[in-house]
């Protein structure tokens, strides 16, 4: 796979990337792809968000609650099937399917991506 186009360091920093915890998730049936809807606490600031994810081939409902996550906050809403998804969870195409970019470590909700 080649390189996407260039962006410069002041693209990336319009990217607005939070840790959020997963705190509600259910296998969405409108979905055209097998994706889940998800319900994640960013903390204060940023507040309880969704987002439409197809992350089902490694990860049941129960194995994502609790997990944090990184997602952009600050796209727009896109409708999926009928649902409002607010953000974009993030995670890597893998052999196998999608698997979600996580902390290392347990940290605050709401924190950035710096």
């Amino acid at each position: 796979m080649a390189v996407k186009d260039m962006i410069t360091f002041e693209d990336f920093l319009k990217l607005d990337i939070r840790v959020g915890e997963i705190i509600e998730a259910e296998y969405f049936e409108k979905a055209k792809k097998p994706a889940y809807k998800l319900t994640i606490d960013f903390g204060e600031e940023i507040g309880i968000k969704k987002s439409s994810a197809q992350i089902t081939s490694f990860y049941t409902e129960n194995d994502l609650i609790g997990k944090q996550i990184l997602a952009v906050v600050n796209f727009p809403k896109k409708n999926i099937a009928g649902f409002q998804s607010e953000v974009l969870v993030l995670g890597t195409y893998s052999e196998g399917g999608v698997v979600l970019v996580v902390p290392d470590k347990r940290i605050k909700n709401g924190d950035t991506l710096g």
